[in-house]
């Protein structure tokens, strides 16, 4: 089946996993190498597992102001070319490869700005699966209007995930205020969007896995509105908080940061390892000379072909990444 883009067969995604106590991850990518490693990784963990048609989300954020993977996806920094080759890396990986045909593999528009998204929101929105529209820096009752305008236009064409509260990046000095079950309640019934992110503890753009995904609150929310919570900031706590997220209500959860996070030191670890070989002698000497670097090193060796190309790096990247999907993979689909 590969990309599964009509609104009900994606919804019908969402009632067989929960059928199995699953949650769907969403990985965010802002290149190839991620894409495929999603990819990939999805792919041998359901052949080991004995299910071939194993769902998976892969992401991209627009003109989100914190992050916009799409301006990251190409060097022109034009957010629509980015998005452009997105859409035909993960279209032509997913439905031309052999080796991916047999997933269902849904496009997810992350955290598209109700205001800075304007130009998307009227582009034809049919290659993609569901769609985050964020208008969470407005004031609450303003975030709603905003939302159930935008449903009511768009309601039963895609997936819509709706933001009831803004949650915050990690790495400046606000943090979140935790959704409370009435605002939840009134997000949900007052705007009509079919999923809603809730703040439960977690942050964006974490450096580290130092906060608190708070189980409690997001059961209250449950109780209010049924498995129809999507997680974000995933990679701001340790893996053992989320694993068991399918009973608090949770049914859909957004992971990025971890993957490039968790992925780059190994790369900076081969690099170090392997140093003459990815730069040369002179410069590892320089470094030397310069106390970044301590002795050991054959100086007189020259840069070798097969350290110093991108493809030895996304290599290393690739297969690290991986290692950090099929984690994730191996949490929240249980057999």
């Amino acid at each position: 089946m590969a990309i599964i883009r009509d609104f009900e067969l994606v919804k019908e995604e969402y009632t067989k996993a929960a059928a199995r106590g699953w949650v769907i991850p969403c990985f965010c990518s802002e290149n190839l190498t991620t894409t495929e490693a999603i990819l990939s990784a999805t792919k041998e963990y359901g052949d080991e597992i004995g299910v071939k048609d194993l769902p998976v989300t892969i992401a991209i954020t627009v003109q989100y102001d914190h992050r916009s993977q799409a301006k990251f996806y190409t060097h022109t920094k034009k957010w629509d070319t980015g998005l452009k080759l997105f859409t035909s890396d993960v279209c032509i990986l997913a439905e031309q490869e052999e080796l991916f045909k047999n997933l269902h593999v849904m496009l997810h528009l992350d955290h598209v700005q109700h205001d800075a998204d304007k130009e998307l929101l009227e582009w034809d929105l049919s290659p993609y699966s569901s769609i985050m529209y964020d208008a969470s820096t407005l004031p609450f009752e303003e975030n709603i209007a905003k939302t159930k305008a935008f449903v009511e236009k768009m309601k039963g064409k895609i997936l819509i995930e709706g933001a009831c509260d803004e949650i915050f990046d990690a790495t400046g000095l606000l943090h979140n205020a935790i959704t409370t079950p009435a605002n939840a309640k009134k997000y949900f019934e007052q705007t009509g969007v079919d999923l809603i992110v809730a703040n439960l503890g977690t942050e964006h753009r974490a450096s580290g896995k130092d906060l608190k995904y708070y189980s409690e609150a997001a059961l209250a929310v449950k109780a209010e509105i049924g498995s129809s919570i999507v997680l974000h900031g995933t990679s701001s706590v340790p893996n053992s908080q989320v694993a068991h997220l399918y009973q608090d209500g949770i049914c859909k959860v957004n992971i990025w940061t971890a993957l490039e996070r968790d992925a780059s030191p190994v790369l900076l670890e081969d690099m170090v390892k392997n140093a003459v070989s990815v730069g040369g002698g002179e410069v590892v000497k320089k470094l030397q000379d310069e106390g970044l670097l301590t002795a050991g090193f054959d100086t007189s060796k020259s840069a070798d072909l097969s350290h110093f190309t991108t493809v030895y790096r996304q290599s290393i990247i690739f297969d690290e990444m991986k290692k950090i999907v099929r984690n994730y993979l191996e949490m929240w689909y249980r057999v």
